[in-house]
């Protein structure tokens, strides 16, 4: 006898949801709103990013001073390239470089988040500009890589490792250009 009192409550409990259902479904499809033809009034919103700069630190007077340079891309790595090929040529109207004897022997960046345990350590903006040759990295020459470096916003500091032919690596430090100039 139980059993059949449920079975009528299940059924009168399914036949109730369903007159419920059905009566909603009409108010939700008409609700009033006629459809209507996608008008386009303006251009969706975009931002326009500037291009990355194309100049290198050179000095003149013995001052930092921006120049124009001939690069293949607006890659840091391409403008650190073109910084060292200046070191290498003459320079006109006053201009020199802290550079000369040394040359740049590849760069490494950390913007992209290590894994370590399946846990994402935080996210560092450091370039490292690893150059090789003998004698010491002036300031001047510190400040030439690094404020050329960092005309791209995404490093917020760069750390210098400089290689020798017949002795260890050592690490010159980790720069801001605001502090080299």
């Amino acid at each position: 006898m139980r059993d059949r009192t449920r079975s009528r409550c299940r059924g009168r409990r399914a036949r109730r949801a369903l007159v419920l259902l059905t009566g909603v479904v009409p108010v939700v499809a008409g609700c009033g709103i006629s459809p209507t033809d996608a008008r386009e009034v303006a251009r969706p919103p975009t931002v326009q990013v500037p291009p990355p700069s194309k100049t290198i630190y050179l000095l003149k007077d013995g001052r930092l001073t921006k120049e124009p340079a001939d690069v293949e891309s607006d890659t840091v790595e391409s403008l650190l390239t073109a910084l060292f090929a200046a070191s290498r040529q003459p320079l006109q109207d006053g201009r020199d470089t802290a550079l000369r004897g040394f040359t740049l022997e590849g760069i490494k960046d950390s913007l992209n988040p290590i894994r370590r345990d399946e846990v994402q350590l935080p996210r560092t903006s450091t370039l490292t500009v690893i150059v090789k040759g003998e004698g010491t990295l002036s300031r001047p020459a510190k400040a030439q890589i690094v404020c050329t470096a960092q005309q791209d916003a995404a490093f917020e500091q760069v750390k210098i490792v400089h290689r020798y032919e017949n002795r260890p690596s050592v690490v010159e430090g980790r720069f801001i250009c605001g502090d080299l100039k």
